[in-house]
């Protein structure tokens, strides 16, 4: 079976919370599937994130997007975060990362949203060319900062 894309509902939770912590552990965050699994609950259940997950088939999920709203200002208009992406390693080389964005692009159309923004490591070197590939621009022009309360 050709693995489909489709949005997630509640009963994938338990399916992919174990890659959303290896995505979580990639950028070199302690392993918590318990802590993984309840905040995929709570982003679902409270609507506040969208996400799409690919399935192998029988429910053997491989991998993720995962995008939550903002709004643009000075556009007026639903803006995207595409804030986390994971294909299971197994699985990569497939093209799966390439129907999970056209997921997000696609739920940028059809809720009247302006675009997808994300942002990845510099040492990502095969997300920054997925990125590239799949129509991103690196904004140059823009300086990104962050403050963090922890």
């Amino acid at each position: 079976m050709q693995p489909i894309i489709r949005k997630a509902t509640i009963a994938d939770v338990q399916s992919v919370a174990p890659l959303f912590d290896a995505y979580r552990v990639f950028y070199k965050k302690e392993s918590d599937v318990t802590a993984a699994t309840n905040f995929l609950t709570d982003r679902l259940t409270q609507k506040d994130s969208e996400l799409f997950v690919c399935d192998a088939g029988d429910n053997k999920l491989v991998g993720f997007v995962q995008l939550y709203p903002l709004f643009s200002s000075t556009r007026m208009q639903r803006l995207w975060l595409l804030n986390d992406l994971f294909v299971d390693p197994n699985y990569r080389g497939k093209g799966l990362s390439v129907k999970l964005i056209a997921a997000a692009k696609e739920l940028t159309k059809t809720t009247n949203a302006c675009g997808l923004l994300l942002e990845t490591g510099k040492s990502n070197k095969v997300g920054n060319k997925l990125y590239v590939k799949t129509g991103f621009e690196l904004n140059q022009s823009c300086n990104f900062y962050e403050w963090s309360a922890v």
